[in-house]
């Protein structure tokens, strides 16, 4: 995979991301669940922002930055708090996967990049209740 494709297909996986985390912070109440409320909006921004730093990467490499999907695939109702920090833990082992792909495939900046992005993954696991990883997004280790 080229730079650029491991690029695009972190952008989408970003557009993915803040597609999902809108949906579960209109699931979270900021007076019942202040804490995961938090968590829930930072990470929506730690993501539009990961998805806008690509989008400019890409375009100033002359590449036409993947657009968003018109939707996405959401899970059953998230009916509980609970329900709502496992659909946020499935989104960044999600995305942990992605990053740790882009780092197999870039070199440089570019890598410096998905391991910092991974190593967020990580630790937005184990804020949302998730248990550590000794490779986080890659299972197969």
């Amino acid at each position: 995979m080229s730079t650029i494709a491991s690029l695009q297909t972190t952008l989408a996986a970003e557009h993915a991301a803040i597609f999902l985390y809108g949906d579960a912070g209109a699931h979270t109440s900021q007076s019942s669940e202040p804490q995961l409320f938090g968590a829930i909006s930072s990470l929506y921004r730690a993501h539009r922002a990961r998805r806008d730093q690509l989008t400019l990467l890409l375009a100033d490499r002359g590449a036409t930055p993947v657009a968003a999907e018109p939707t996405y695939d959401l899970p059953a109702p998230l009916r509980t708090a609970v329900a709502v920090r496992r659909h946020a833990q499935r989104i960044e082992e999600r995305c942990a996967e992605v990053y740790a792909a882009q780092v197999a495939h870039t070199t440089g900046a570019d890598r410096d990049w998905a391991i910092s992005a991974l190593s967020e993954a990580a630790q937005a696991r184990i804020v949302l209740g998730g248990p550590p990883e000794t490779f986080p997004g890659a299972r197969e280790l």
